[in-house]
């Protein structure tokens, strides 16, 4: 093998999700959301359902949060904070109206034997829809729900260097609809979403960038989940998908429009339990042991 040849992401194969029993959009916290959009029930099971299962089928564990009510958008996994090892790092929410979500959260991986550490009062970081690991580094978003200062508390929680990157667009409003690691050399971006300042970040962390225009960022194509070669998409852009499938990914698409009302997409939906950041944490296997 080449230096220059990718390597699979060592992270992306075990993913915790909530049902969406008691999913719907009662407030408004970011562009997408309006009150008077009602949610499908039905149909947003299926969709929910039917990204499961596509992660299954991809070779990804899934483990699954109870749904609780009155924390309708527990669903977003993805936001309940970090996880690296056996440590969890709580999200600390910027609105109010998804505060309720931490006792759960925390309740939750408490109970699976997890090291909680909190990010100091005062703090605001959501977890990993505004941090994703790349090229031995978190790259972590701030601006519209995350602190720039949450980046210096990451690190010494978790032992691993922080790259902060400023968001710009109030509709790409956690890190997660900008940023798509594919693996450690190729990742799914949208310039349009950072600062001048944050794009130099990522074009030294990214050998290989699939950029998007503004219009493809806006299809929630950057919240799309990784399984090894497998990528699951909300949506697929004809482009994005030719190069995907050049570079020798399979593109599988789960539409989850009842989710997009609230302003979430696929990624948000999971959050990944195999993630290792710090040197002495090893990646855990499907059973929750270290592997290595």
């Amino acid at each position: 093998m080449s230096p220059t040849s990718p390597v699979a992401l060592p992270w992306g194969r075990r993913y915790l999700m909530c049902p969406p029993e008691h999913f719907e959009v009662v407030y408004e916290i970011n562009p997408w959301m309006h009150r008077e959009v009602k949610v499908a029930p039905d149909a947003a099971v299926e969709q929910w359902e039917q990204l499961r299962a596509t992660l299954q089928t991809a070779g990804a564990t899934v483990e699954l949060m109870p749904a609780e009510p009155g924390a309708p958008d527990l669903v977003f996994t993805a936001n309940a904070g970090l996880v690296s090892g056996r440590t969890f790092v709580p999200s600390r929410f910027h609105h109010p109206e998804r505060q309720v979500e931490t006792p759960h959260d925390v309740a939750w991986f408490r109970a699976a034997g997890y090291d909680i550490r909190k990010l100091p009062a005062g703090v605001e970081h959501e977890g990993a829809g505004d941090a994703l690991p790349f090229a031995g580094a978190l790259v972590s978003g701030y601006r519209f729900r995350s602190d720039l200062r949450a980046a210096t508390e990451l690190s010494a929680l978790l032992g691993c260097p922080v790259r902060s990157v400023e968001l710009v667009d109030q509709r790409l409003y956690h890190l997660d609809l900008t940023l798509c690691p594919l693996d450690d050399r190729r990742a799914i971006c949208a310039p349009s979403g950072w600062d001048r300042y944050g794009q130099r970040v990522i074009a030294s962390l990214v050998p290989e960038p699939l950029e998007l225009t503004a219009e493809e960022a806006l299809t929630f194509c950057a919240n799309s989940v990784v399984v090894g070669n497998a990528v699951v998409m909300p949506a697929c852009p004809l482009r994005v998908g030719r190069r995907l499938e050049g570079w020798g990914f399979d593109v599988e698409v789960c539409p989850v429009g009842e989710f997009i009302k609230a302003g979430g997409g696929c990624r948000c939906l999971t959050l990944a339990l195999d993630v290792a950041l710090g040197p002495a944490e090893a990646p855990l296997d499907d059973g929750g042991r270290a592997r290595g």
